[in-house]
């Protein structure tokens, strides 16, 4: 397997337990469930960096229950805020601006590196702590949607490890385990609930409210993940996602529908074995996996019973109905520019709708249009990255 992004136990030097932990976006869902595994293994961790983007009040009380050394916001509103609720004697040094998050992420005294920030904002954080040799837990796909050739060069130059905290690449990378020879390998296979809307039409599609794609059936997660699993297009960037952890085409990565999620994800091998792992969807699970790897330890959710399940279906991705899936394959085929633009129209898309001036089946088609406008361009250097990034989302703004 042609990577620089740990498939193997024997690939990973794991720091000691406790482990310093940062966690970026730990006032989010991924954060809420990583702190609950902290909780429950106090002996492992030291929290030593929390950051909160613009929920100041949030992150202030978690500061006062975990102490960490340090803690981050991106604006001088959430200052305030954390500030009005963190408590007298708390020894938390803040840092505040859009860099906070890139100076915890290299912090000398920091082991793991737990990245769960929503969207492109993820990219630079998880870079910097690639490029200062750190344990990465990576629950923020739009890192290597953006940049992934750079991040995985940077793991490359320094050892640092990304294991994947998304369930289903962290169940890929249990299937892998094991299996290092390039000709054992014959796919990835993808598992992807379908979304509230799977089965239905375009016609019903183009009537969709936000309150509807906001209600997933089997995952509890924040407004835009869960838009993204309504359009199917995270499911998209998990592909792109995959391909750059494991080295791979897109050709030999594939997804399959499986409404009930339990099935997180398959390895299929030449021999025509498939290796499926399975669990109930909690995201605590593969959280854990990730934080204490390569020890397994127990964490507060359902065990999972296939008598009480009953019934597992799958079914191939409607296509038709759901564009953003082939989108995201097409992409990633045109060059390494590509995903980024997709991925800058697909945040302002999704965030038109979340605040009602576009419709569902808009935001397939401003994606669309947008990588049909695009050029591709050097993007070899971070800077490049983000500039495009920029540039499309001003672009995308503007025909609005």
């Amino acid at each position: 397997m042609k990577t620089y992004i740990s498939a193997w136990p024997a690939s990973v030097e794991c720091p000691p337990f406790p482990r310093r932990l940062a966690i970026l976006g730990a006032t989010g869902s991924i954060g809420d469930s990583a702190l609950k595994v902290v909780a429950k293994h106090p002996e492992r961790f030291t929290v030593t960096a929390l950051a909160g983007g613009r929920n100041g009040q949030k992150l202030a009380r978690l500061c006062n229950r975990f102490k960490p050394r340090y803690a981050a916001v991106l604006d001088d509103a959430a200052r305030r805020e954390y500030f009005a609720y963190v408590e007298d004697g708390c020894p938390t040094e803040l840092f505040v601006g859009p860099d906070a998050y890139v100076r915890l992420a290299a912090l000398d005294d920091m082991d793991l590196v737990l990245s769960s920030i929503v969207g492109a904002a993820g990219f630079e954080p998880t870079l910097a702590a690639a490029e200062a040799g750190k344990m990465i837990g990576l629950a923020n796909k739009e890192s290597l949607v953006l940049g992934g050739h750079l991040i995985r060069a940077a793991c490359k130059a320094s050892g640092a490890v990304i294991l994947p905290v998304d369930s289903e690449h962290n169940a890929l990378f249990q299937g892998l385990a094991g299996h290092g020879s390039d000709d054992e390998l014959k796919r990835l296979i993808l598992t992807a609930s379908g979304g509230p809307f799977r089965g239905r039409d375009r016609a019903f599609l183009e009537t969709v409210t936000r309150e509807q794609a906001l209600a997933h059936p089997n995952w509890s997660m924040g407004a835009k993940i869960s838009i993204d699993s309504a359009t199917l297009m995270n499911k998209g960037l998990e592909l792109i996602e995959a391909c750059h952890l494991y080295g791979l085409p897109p050709d030999m990565v594939d997804v399959v529908v499986h409404p009930q999620s339990i099935v997180h994800s398959l390895v299929e091998y030449v021999d025509g074995s498939q290796l499926a792992h399975l669990g109930n969807p909690d995201m605590q699970v593969p959280i854990a996996h990730c934080l204490c790897y390569p020890e397994r330890v127990t964490v507060d959710v359902p065990r999972l019973n296939l008598a009480t399940v009953g019934t597992l279906t799958f079914e191939e991705p409607d296509l038709d109905a759901f564009p953003c899936l082939r989108l995201a394959r097409e992409a990633f085929d045109a060059g390494p520019s590509h995903p980024i633009a997709l991925n800058a129209v697909n945040e302002i898309a999704v965030d038109a709708f979340l605040k009602e001036r576009i419709g569902f089946t808009d935001i397939p088609a401003m994606i669309e249009t947008g990588l049909d406008r695009h050029v591709p361009v050097d993007v070899s250097t971070p800077e490049a990255v983000l500039a495009l990034d920029d540039e499309v989302r001003r672009e995308t703004r503007a025909r609005l």
